[in-house]
């Protein structure tokens, strides 16, 4: 495997790493990019860093350490980086026929959430209904990301779910969730519309970034 792309395309079509307890380190796929992914019993590390400086850092029988603190606070040393949070790390293919719900696209919003999007994605598109907005982009290695946010006063009604189904008929192809785990009403609703949990994630964002 020689790109991280290369790699989610596999996870795409159901072909996950080997649960060998093992770490596959790959460059970065872009400037803007660098972080760990953690499968099942198998660690991905995406950063322009020497291998043999990563594999010193972590020890061979801790399948939690390429998450942990100490190796993270080292990445980040080591890249001038910041640490991002771990996040849930969900997989939904894309699903036909009409969106279930009336929505309009949007352009120049100033929504915090349309902002985030676009300093850590390319080509996004956001669409506003139900109560809520969803944004859609090309984020990490070029996989399609999704991000949905929920108005305060129709949080509790399902609308959360509703949006992160209605994403999967707006791409086209698999899209992938960053879910804070702690944002249980957000797993919920992720889980709901389908996105399967892949593994856990934290990118690593340049400083101008944050």
């Amino acid at each position: 495997m020689r790109t991280l792309s290369e790699l989610l395309s596999r996870v795409q079509r159901g072909v996950m790493p080997a649960t060998d307890g093992g770490v596959t380190i790959l460059p970065q796929p872009s400037p803007r990019d660098l972080g760990v992914i953690a499968f099942t019993a198998h660690s991905v590390i995406f950063a322009d860093v020497d291998p043999g400086w990563v594999r010193d850092r972590l020890p061979p029988d801790d399948l939690s350490a390429p998450l942990g603190p100490p190796f993270l606070q080292a990445l980040a040393s080591a890249t001038g980086r910041e640490i991002g949070g771990v996040d849930l790390l969900g997989l939904a293919g894309p699903l036909r026929g009409p969106v279930p719900l009336p929505l309009e696209e949007i352009t120049g919003s100033g929504h915090p959430r349309v902002a985030r999007a676009r300093r850590f994605r390319d080509s996004v598109r956001v669409w506003t209904g139900r109560g809520g907005l969803i944004a859609v982009g090309r984020g990490v290695a070029g996989r399609w990301e999704v991000a949905v946010e929920v108005e305060p006063g129709h949080r509790g009604r399902g609308v959360g779910r509703a949006l992160a189904t209605a994403a999967r008929h707006l791409v086209g192809e698999p899209l992938w969730a960053q879910v804070a785990p702690g944002n249980a009403a957000s797993v919920r609703a992720f889980l709901a519309a389908g996105y399967v949990p892949m593994g856990a994630e934290v990118l690593l964002p340049a400083h101008d970034l944050r």
